[in-house]
């Protein structure tokens, strides 16, 4: 679909990477230490490059006890290290704001469960308003639940992504 509306797209599937989503002992002495002069691994840096020539940042991933998979919080982690996404000093490159930051998310309880429940806004304060936070202008989160009964919710789903993805065309022109 994106590609259909001549958009430029880098994938960072983290499994297939390999990514590394645990911090080194390095990296916890850097971040827990404040402690800027220890360097950053040539993955997270890799990660640095595509956030600087993104407009647009997908975050896409199977809802995992409430929460995003280890794998993608570790890559909050890493990624949002010190004195790039944070802690800013003179000295290193600061991560841009982004235009637009999109998280889509499926989940096998439907998403009625999940607002009454509060699960729902749960996710969105955590992803919108933390992890994503002043970085990007515009943010927005898509729960695609009841993936349970995928027959039933197919179609529906398809219907918001592709609502999603006009969106993003005009925000990312």
């Amino acid at each position: 679909m994106l590609i259909s509306e001549n958009c430029f797209i880098e994938v960072s599937d983290l499994y297939a990477n390999n990514f590394q989503s645990n911090l080194t002992v390095e990296e916890y002495q850097r971040e827990g230490g404040n402690n800027i002069k220890l360097s950053i691994p040539n993955d997270v840096l890799e990660e640095h490059r595509k956030i600087e020539n993104a407009d647009c940042i997908i975050f896409l991933y199977p809802v995992w006890w409430s929460d995003c998979p280890a794998m993608m919080k570790g890559w909050f982690d890493r990624v949002y290290c010190l004195g790039y996404a944070y802690g800013q000093v003179a000295e290193l490159p600061k991560m841009k704001i982004i235009k637009q930051g999109i998280v889509i998310c499926t989940a096998g309880h439907p998403n009625k469960f999940l607002e009454e429940i509060g699960i729902a806004q749960s996710m969105e304060k955590v992803m919108l308003e933390d992890r994503l936070g002043t970085r990007f202008q515009h943010k927005e989160m898509l729960i695609l639940g009841g993936t349970l009964a995928i027959d039933e919710v197919r179609k529906e789903h398809l219907g918001q992504i592709s609502e999603l993805v006009k969106k993003i065309g005009v925000k990312c022109d």
